[in-house]
């Protein structure tokens, strides 16, 4: 049996760590597989892990500090920011030393990186013999700097995979400028399973999940959920997810007071996640930036419509207008709201939407998406 081992920089809360585990779960059964993960946040994995993956961390005892070393920037606290520098690159120069380690006793036959840092380590200090791939989840945002990072860890890599279809098509013409053998290949990302319930849409709540941090604009959403509430004061806010940005949105919460019509639940089991979606009528997302969008496919498995900014690249890949759902341009927090308003006056549009929503999560399932990370790792050259 061949041997997979995949490079985490963790496997807490967020959209890479559930489809690092979502993947050694797929694989465990046809390859030894291992999870490398470089910190140990916290003592057992954020998603259930099958008991025949292995995980080694690196570094069982010290935590990245970059929100402790921006307060200490912030509140002005010079001591405390010559504490937190300090410790910022301890853990920086521990982070390498044990990451390099570790490639380069690996004996696996394949390395999966999941990080453009990962990606040039893999290169510079990967076995020969071993096939090494890249696995890219951000969107570039047209970010130059961010486009030719990825580009040049790939130059030693044999694959990269990418998440969207037009992703691949773009670092497939970037590699081809720079001559790169590594070549690109398109893996969506999996949900977990089909629910055998759907929505019935009849339930006046509309539903968010994410991590509360910028990029997944939670403040804006609680920006445009106030302008429905002027119209529909009948319709609830589920939030689920937890993060950075949570006092600022709680504060938002309390100045338009909304207390009594949005529902913070912190971050909740798979279970509980989708008794919240069999609940709820239409999902929002307004993030700014969403490489592929995983959330999103389940509340479609769920028969529920989706509404997203066109910001969140992924989204456009996914929604289609006026058939699952739709995309709102430039951020619009007026025009989305006045989507949602039409939405809560039709269950009809949201059934019709919703039954396209679920056909179309049919194509992101365990079994679509083994099959073409079995045929990758067996094709190298």
């Amino acid at each position: 049996m061949k041997k997979v081992s995949i490079l985490a920089l963790h496997l807490g809360y967020g959209g890479i760590e559930k489809s690092i585990i979502n993947l050694a779960n797929l694989l465990c059964n046809q390859y030894k597989v291992e999870i490398i993960s470089t910190y140990r946040l916290e003592e057992q994995p954020a998603f259930s892990v099958n008991s025949n993956v292995e995980i080694h961390y690196l570094i069982e005892n010290l935590k990245p500090n970059r929100e402790e070393w921006k307060k200490s920037i912030k509140k002005i606290r010079p001591f405390t920011f010559i504490k937190e520098t300090y410790k910022a690159l301890m853990v920086l120069m521990l982070r390498r030393k044990k990451t390099v380690a570790a490639i380069k006793q690996c004996d696996s036959d394949i390395i999966i990186s999941t990080r453009v840092l990962f990606n040039n380590w893999l290169g510079d200090y990967g076995k020969k013999k071993i096939y090494k791939i890249g696995w890219e989840h951000n969107h570039h945002h047209q970010d130059e700097k961010y486009i030719k990072e990825v580009v040049n860890s790939c130059k030693k890599l044999d694959r990269l995979v990418l998440v969207s279809n037009s992703l691949r098509s773009f670092y497939k013409k970037e590699f081809r400028k720079k001559q790169l053998k590594c070549k690109c290949v398109y893996i969506p990302n999996m949900i977990d399973k089909i629910p055998e319930n759907v929505s019935t849409l009849k339930e006046h709540t509309l539903v968010s999940i994410g991590r509360f941090s910028r990029e997944k604009g939670f403040v804006d959403l609680i920006e445009v959920f106030n302008l429905i509430h002027k119209k529909k004061p009948n319709w609830k806010l589920c939030l689920i997810g937890d993060g950075a940005e949570k006092n600022k949105i709680v504060d938002l919460i309390y100045q338009y007071h909304l207390t009594d019509f949005v529902e913070l639940h912190g971050y909740l089991s798979r279970e509980k996640v989708d008794e919240c979606l069999e609940k709820s009528s239409i999902y929002l997302m307004t993030s700014y930036t969403e490489s592929f969008g995983i959330v999103l496919i389940e509340a479609m498995s769920h028969g529920i419509p989706c509404i997203a900014f066109s910001s969140a690249e992924g989204a456009n890949d996914l929604i289609t207008n006026g058939e699952n759902g739709y995309l709102i341009e430039n951020r619009d927090f007026n025009e989305m709201a006045n989507q949602v308003l039409e939405l809560t006056s039709n269950l009809n549009k949201r059934k019709k939407l919703g039954k396209e929503a679920r056909r179309i999560s049919h194509s992101y399932t365990k079994e679509q998406v083994k099959d073409k990370w079995i045929n990758l790792l067996k094709k190298r050259g």
